[in-house]
C-alpha cells in the first residue's frame, strides 16, 4: 500500500505521531514520537531517540500501529503495518538518517530507525465531524483553537 499525497500532507502537518507496539507477553505500549517522515512510497520512518521499550517490542513482534492527526482540523490517519529496526549497519540507514536528521538538526542523536511497511490505512476523523457533517474545516479549526487556548 502506498502513501497518498493526502497521507503525506497529514504527516507533514502533524507535530507528533503515536506508535503502538506489543510485547511478547501481549502487553501494549503506546509511545509518542516527534521525529518521523515518509520514506519510499510505502513506508514511514521514525527515529529511535529514547525508545528502548518500543525497540524491544518490535524485535519480538513486528506488528505496529502508528497514528497522527492535524490537531486543529482534527483529522489524520491510523496506519497498521510491519516494523523493522534499521541499525547503522543496514544499507538504507544512511538515506533514512539523512532525511530524519534534517528534522533534528543533529540535536537528537539516534542509533536506529523504525521502518514501518504499510499494510492498512484508516482515516481518523473527530467525532464532531462525524456527528455534525455540516461542520466546515474553518469551524473545526476555530473550535479547536478555543479548546486548546490558541
Amino acid at each position: 500500500m502506498h502513501l497518498t499525497e493526502d497521507i503525506k500532507d497529514y504527516i507533514n502537518k502533524s507535530v507528533l505521531c503515536w506508535l503502538a507496539t506489543v510485547s511478547s507477553d501481549q502487553i501494549p505500549n503506546v509511545s509518542p514520537k516527534e521525529i518521523f517522515d515518509c520514506y519510499e512510497p510505502e513506508s514511514i520512518i521514525i527515529a529511535n531517540i529514547a525508545s528502548p521499550q518500543t525497540v524491544r517490542n518490535i524485535k519480538q513482534n513486528s506488528n505496529v500501529c502508528v497514528s497522527f492527526i492535524d490537531i486543529l482540523v482534527q483529522k489524520g490517519f491510523q496506519i497498521k503495518g510491519k516494523a523493522e529496526i534499521v541499525s547503522k549497519a543496514h544499507s538504507e540507514f544512511s538515506a533514512m538518517e539523512q532525511k530524519l536528521t534534517k528534522m533534528t538538526r543533529g540535536l537528537f542523536p539516534f542509533a536506529s530507525i523504525t521502518k514501518i511497511s504499510i499494510q492498512e490505512v484508516k482515516t481518523i476523523i473527530a467525532p464532531k465531524c462525524l456527528l455534525y457533517p455540516e461542520t466546515t474545516e474553518e469551524q473545526q479549526i476555530e473550535s479547536a483553537k478555543k479548546a486548546y487556548g490558541f
